[in-house]
């Protein structure tokens, strides 16, 4: 089948053949269908959807366009987490150095911002001087050495997806679950891991606004993980405001580095602990998870994780004296706070509108070739049921040379709140548990 023909089919819902979908794939990968099909045929996807069996051919198809590594020389459990996608999501950054110090390979092939949602690799890249762009052999020694290691995909590791991912975020077909889910798992796969834990964010910064959809996900996520004979878990977590407090790159660096000092917000600490320590207990060095909640807690404690950080930052070229020093990282030119409308509590938060804020900043983007400001970014100073009084802040904005002029700003994020007289009752972090 041709492209045109492919993305006809699909247009009109029918089901393609695995065949159909690996020439489709193969010839986009390189280069001989072109950006503007491509785009077609997500749109298309993004519609009709896919059977199981078509996720998996698209999975397949996307895993088989590079190399697929094999770490089985390499000593220990190898285990990777990936989140769906989130405001203030920085938890990886924590996460990988805390796992490994407890005694988890961490292999981590990662991603940009995508939509309204931070990515890790533009937050490793506020650390100045860390590389991202690692040769294969770099990440296998590494893994292997230091324990964890975190680079974007390369020309020889799912190549698909990594042009794939861009197309999508600039087509409004992110949210689409065939292709969140072969985009997600071509890369976890080709990274040579025994096992996956899996945060579906679930609310309103997620891409999946409600809890079927994420359930839906996460269930698709876990079956073309165990068709592949890995262990999977997921977590189905809250995104009805921003993770933390930092919303932007340089930002959330130095959060988590509090974070790992042994302070940063609640909500933060108890997600990159619970997600570490499914870590730990899928890659056998905890009996269960209370012990592997304890083993994560002491790696904080003792500043293991820390360290640890600090040897990941160095081994990919980055500023170590950075992670001792956050004042190194990137500063913005300036500040200013946004205030509240109103008195009263903090009731809703349209995090989504938040995430786009960052972007209007700079701190992601809205075409593929945009550049990124590590240091722009919002520090959210009101959550759900905090109370505020008229003219309080709600958020500090940190902006630079390319960001949408303050008044815009400041009107999405005071759009983004709504005060009201009684606080909301508390919103769960954890809303299920998969296995």
């Amino acid at each position: 089948m041709r492209a045109y023909e492919i993305i006809h089919a699909k247009r009109d819902g029918r089901v393609l053949p695995a065949d159909a979908i690996a020439a489709l794939v193969d010839g986009f990968t390189h280069g001989e269908v072109p950006d503007y099909q491509m785009a077609a045929f997500c749109m298309a996807v993004f519609f009709r959807g896919m059977d199981d069996a078509e996720v998996r051919a698209l999975t397949e198809a996307m895993l088989r366009s590079g190399d697929v590594l094999d770490l089985s020389d390499v000593p220990g459990a190898k285990v990777d987490k990936h989140s769906t996608g989130g405001v203030g999501d920085k938890v990886s950054l924590a996460l990988a150095p805390l796992a490994a110090a407890c005694g988890v390979k961490v292999p981590m092939i990662s991603g940009r911002g995508l939509g309204h949602t931070g990515g890790t690799l533009d937050k490793l890249e506020a650390i100045p001087g860390f590389r991202v762009d690692l040769p294969v052999e770099r990440f296998r020694a590494q893994v292997r050495d230091v324990g964890a290691c975190l680079i974007g995909q390369t020309a020889r590791l799912a190549p698909a997806d990594r042009k794939l991912y861009a197309l999508r975020d600039v087509t409004a077909t992110v949210e689409s679950i065939p292709l969140i889910a072969a985009s997600i798992m071509s890369k976890k796969l080709a990274e040579g891991i025994d096992a996956l834990v899996l945060d579906v964010k679930v609310g309103s910064g997620a891409f999946m606004k409600r809890p079927e959809d994420a359930r839906a996900l996460a269930r698709t996520l876990a079956a073309i993980g165990r068709g592949m004979g890995k262990r999977v878990t997921a977590l189905l977590t809250g995104m009805d405001q921003p993770l933390g407090r930092a919303v932007g790159n340089a930002l959330e660096v130095a959060e988590v580095l509090e974070l790992l000092r042994g302070g940063g917000p609640a909500d933060l600490r108890a997600i990159t602990v619970e997600l570490t320590a499914e870590m730990l207990l899928a890659g056998g060095v905890a009996p269960e998870l209370a012990a592997a909640r304890a083993a994560v807690e002491q790696a904080i404690g003792d500043g293991r994780g820390l360290a640890k950080l600090e040897e990941i930052v160095a081994a990919q070229g980055g500023d170590p004296a950075a992670i001792r020093d956050p004042s190194r990282l990137p500063r913005a030119a300036g500040t200013y706070p946004v205030p509240s409308p109103a008195a009263g509590f903090v009731q809703a938060v349209d995090t989504e509108a938040v995430g786009l804020a960052a972007v209007a900043l700079g701190a992601g983007r809205a075409r593929v070739d945009d550049p990124v400001d590590p240091a722009v970014g919002i520090l959210v100073e009101r959550k759900l049921g905090d109370r505020v009084e008229r003219g309080e802040p709600l958020c500090v904005v940190h902006h630079g040379p390319r960001s949408e002029p303050r008044e815009r700003i400041a009107a999405r994020l005071a759009g983004a709140y709504r005060i009201g007289p009684a606080a909301p009752p508390a919103a769960p972090l954890f809303l299920e548990r998969l296995t």
